[in-house]
């Protein structure tokens, strides 16, 4: 039997807010005789709100009130109450993550969430999102290729590489439409980023708040963050490692693959597939008309096969709307419906360490306990590890044994035991370190889930009758 989900994407990003409400169906996939599979199977995008302009008090501090209300405004539209929805995403992205009070306005939203929402700014997350939003999953899978979306918002660049389906790669670079601002009348700047004052400094050429600026100047300027767009995918002439360091905010890409795709998403987007419209080059008082046309002309377009995806400047928020959510798999044990869990670090053990014995790997456990805070006894921890396919009975209560000896800081206070467990063997652990504790402990064991040190996870109320959970993996990072 078919289950829906409710889920809701809110993106307030450099330039625009908006929101979109989607449903999630989930269905067991297995044959009546064998083990339940239950599996995201559809997703369908319900409401699409208008895009606003993301409310500023000032150029370091996000109006949070009003953003509140905005989102208030479009529940009503949609005739969706918080308490409805189900799962989804809250995404404060680009320049807006590093504003002064971004975890502020993150509270703020909370009530309008619903209990399970996941509220994160990381740029590789954030990469994941837009370009899954885009389609870009789908080409990479159906071409049996690799895809590079670039989603080009106001304040930075996100870019995804996806090989077959799987997402393989990310970076994200501070070039976007809205890191110079020009009153369209008196051509003067009004806001310049540090970082693009240093890259045309480069190109001698100095932009000042105050200072009149002509066309000519501005498209040498967007002209050079084209080149790095294109030094970040390994292609071009006018290279220059220097001018990609200092755009850069993560991590280059590896480029251990050959790209065969690209496409482009954000707001900058629809600047870039429609660069012969016409449109006045400052009409939005920023240099976003002015970029896509420089990157329209790039040799991006000569290098490789352009996509044009369905969703450009709403790709972000219609990925977090409807593929932030996975489900756990089907064989999960917990005690009690304490959900959902929110914001939970994961202490993720490595193949090194579940090589050793099962005496050693308690020690193991002990060891990366003391990465966290435990001190207060208020700090949730969720154990993650591999775990044994077809794993024997005498391993399982050895697993089982080395679990509880190395989480007896946590099992000595009243918060639940939450395990992770790759392989599918949850249902099986998580009775037995049950059993084994006297069944006088708050357990949650759930399987077919990969994280990573460093991730965060949200557990959600169970179901399909409490045969899985969804889950959400991130990061959570505000400043890069």
């Amino acid at each position: 039997m078919m289950e829906q989900i409710l889920s809701v994407g809110i993106d307030i990003g450099t330039s625009t807010t908006q929101l979109v409400f989607s449903k999630l169906f989930i269905e067991n996939t297995a044959s009546s005789f064998a083990i339940p599979k239950v599996n995201i199977v559809d997703k369908k995008v319900i409401y699409k709100s208008d895009i606003y302009y993301t409310p500023l008090k000032s150029i370091t501090e996000i109006d949070g009130e009003y953003v509140k209300t905005i989102i208030e405004s479009e529940y009503k539209k949609a005739n969706i109450s918080p308490k409805d929805v189900d799962t989804g995403a809250v995404i404060i992205t680009g320049e807006t993550a590093r504003k002064e009070n971004a975890n502020l306005v993150l509270e703020k939203l909370s009530g309008l969430a619903g209990d399970f929402v996941v509220a994160t700014a990381g740029p590789d997350l954030e990469s994941i999102i837009a370009g899954k939003g885009a389609g870009a999953d789908v080409i990479s899978k159906q071409e049996k290729t690799v895809v590079a979306n670039l989603d080009i918002g106001g304040g930075t660049t996100n870019i995804s590489i996806f090989d077959r389906g799987e997402v393989i790669d990310t970076t994200c670079l501070d070039i976007g439409g809205r890191l110079i601002k020009v009153n369209p009348e008196t051509m003067k700047i009004e806001y310049v980023s540090d970082k693009i004052k240093k890259l045309a400094k480069n190109i001698d050429i100095d932009l000042e708040v105050g200072k009149k600026i002509n066309q000519h100047e501005l498209n040498y300027v967007t002209d050079k963050m084209s080149d790095v767009l294109e030094e970040a995918l390994g292609i071009g002439v006018k290279q220059n490692s220097k001018d990609l360091d200092l755009i850069l905010t993560t991590k280059g890409l590896k480029k251990e693959y050959d790209i065969e795709y690209i496409s482009f998403s954000g707001g900058v987007a629809d600047c870039i597939y429609d660069a012969e419209a016409n449109k006045e080059s400052f009409q939005y008082g920023d240099i976003g008309v002015v970029l896509g046309k420089s990157i329209r002309k790039s040799i991006l377009f000569d290098e490789f096969k352009v996509h044009k995806p369905s969703e450009t400047i709403r790709a972000t928020v219609v990925g977090a709307g409807t593929h932030t959510t996975d489900i756990s798999g089907s064989t999960i044990t917990f005690t009690k419906d304490m959900f959902p869990f929110k914001n939970i670090p994961i202490l993720k053990l490595s193949s090194q360490d579940e090589e050793l014995d099962y005496h050693s790997l308690s020690g193991a456990i002990q060891e990366k306990l003391n990465w966290f805070n435990l001190e207060d006894g208020n700090q949730l921890i969720a154990l993650a590890l591999k775990g044994v396919k077809n794993i024997s009975f005498n391993e399982l209560q050895s697993l089982a044994k080395s679990v509880i000896e190395g989480m007896k800081e946590i099992i000595d206070t009243e918060k639940p035991l939450i395990v992770i467990v790759e392989n599918d063997i949850a249902k099986a652990l998580g009775q037995t370190i049950n059993r084994l504790l006297g069944y006088n402990k708050d357990i949650v064991c759930i399987d077919s889930v990969k994280v990573k040190n460093g991730d965060f996870i949200d557990i959600g109320k169970p179901l399909a009758n409490g045969k899985v959970v969804p889950v959400v993996i991130k990061t959570l990072a505000f400043g890069y």
